[in-house]
């Protein structure tokens, strides 16, 4: 199995592997967990390595990595002290050498696998970079992050995205890019074209080789009623954009997002073309107090798109026309706040839950047609996972919160 190197498992954020979930339905679960504060995601290496990141929760303002062992979820390395900056998730990812490179604060480390540090660098702004991408020619490609940060009011100034293309091995900078909205979503790629979410309207540019060119005739606005707020991660696939709408509020996570929205109008799967630019939007739930801070599920495979809406706690499955038209297809009360991942084989996706009543989030999978669930397990979190799984070896998952790691496997 290729290895989940990188958040999403590439740049697409497809969050997508085939055989992810086999054998689960015949399986016996089993939960491991232990505590990490602080904890973002977890990447594989080629070797079958594990690496976990994350950052300091106290006054300190850096990151940290930790080599884990893949089935007991053992320390078994660990680096700490990286330079960061304002606090916000960063990222991991293990580059094409087997070196990982980390993205914490407005700083930059690429380590080797014993987690020596190779290389550090500070980024331009003193705005927290919300992780990177690596296009297909090897680049890295980072950005600010545009929105409010917890305890801090909305900036009416906020600066438009800055690009940043970054050399892999040196992390000097290329060449940057300077686009005309704040973006608050993580970047997706497709190719050497990175697509950015931003407060308004979905963005691009596109990588030549020696600079990174804004396409200034790709626009289209997302946000075009009263009371809705701007989308976080996209989802390449289909031809499209896919991301969720109304993501303000999510730096008032109070350990689950449940009941903390205060959007006004209904949170949508939001659809845009990549050729034409059109826009389509499909309420998930039709409430108000709709929030989010990450992206949908698209199965290519079987036309279906799965949406959330994490402050009232519903997900809904729509089935996606040849169109690009979203039509409803099944609804479950459930208070998911993470990425997603999806056995492109067996039409199965790993989603979470957390339990309000005895504060525990759980793993929950469903089938991605019907919506009926397949299984559920406690994950030893008190808090709501509003992060990265991330697919292992052997028959096994893992889940980050801001205080635990845990794998379910069976």
């Amino acid at each position: 199995m290729v290895p989940w190197s990188s958040e999403d498992g590439g740049p697409g954020r497809l969050q997508t592997r085939p055989g992810a979930l086999a054998g689960f339905v015949e399986g016996s679960p089993t939960v491991v967990s232990r505590d990490a504060f602080g904890a973002t995601m977890v990447v594989l290496d080629a070797t079958g390595a594990a690496y976990l990141q994350g950052n300091d929760v106290g006054e300190s303002t850096g990151a940290w990595v930790e080599r884990i062992d893949p089935v007991t979820l053992e320390c078994l390395g660990r680096v700490e002290g990286l330079a960061g900056g304002p606090r916000w998730p960063g990222g991991i990812g293990v580059l094409a050498d087997g070196t990982l490179l980390v993205v914490f604060g407005n700083h930059v480390h690429r380590l080797s696998a014993e987690l020596e540090v190779l290389v550090s660098a500070a980024l331009p702004r003193h705005r927290p970079y919300n992780s990177f991408v690596t296009l297909a020619s090897g680049h890295i490609v980072t950005k600010d992050f545009g929105g409010t940060l917890p305890g801090e009011a909305p900036d009416p100034d906020m600066p438009g995205t800055q690009l940043l293309v970054l050399d892999p091995d040196t992390l000097a900078i290329l060449a940057s890019c300077d686009l005309p909205e704040p973006s608050i979503a993580r970047l997706s790629a497709e190719g050497d074209t990175v697509v950015v979410v931003g407060d308004t309207s979905l963005m691009r540019a596109t990588w030549d080789g020696s600079a990174l060119v804004a396409d200034a005739g790709f626009a289209p606005r997302y946000r075009v009623m009263d009371g809705q707020s701007h989308g976080w991660d996209a989802v390449l696939a289909l031809g499209a954009a896919w991301f969720l709408d109304n993501g303000e509020g999510s730096q008032n996570y109070i350990g689950t997002f449940r009941g903390v929205g205060a959007n006004e109008a209904p949170l949508h799967l939001v659809r845009v073309d990549l050729t034409t630019g059109e826009v389509t939007l499909a309420e998930v739930c039709g409430r108000p107090g709709g929030l989010i801070a990450n992206p949908p599920l698209i199965d290519a495979d079987r036309g279906m798109a799965v949406g959330y809406d994490s402050g009232n706690g519903v997900m809904t499955g729509f089935s996606i026309g040849a169109d690009g038209s979203l039509t409803e297809r099944w609804s479950v009360e459930q208070n998911h706040g993470s990425h997603l991942i999806l056995d492109s084989d067996t039409g199965l996706f790993l989603s979470h839950h957390h339990d309000a009543e005895r504060w525990m989030e759980q793993y929950v999978v469903r089938d991605v047609v019907t919506g009926v669930e397949i299984g559920r397990h406690d994950s030893g979190s008190p808090m709501q996972s509003v992060l990265f799984p991330a697919v292992g070896a052997e028959r096994r998952v893992y889940s980050c919160t801001f205080t635990t790691v845990s794998s379910l496997s069976w």
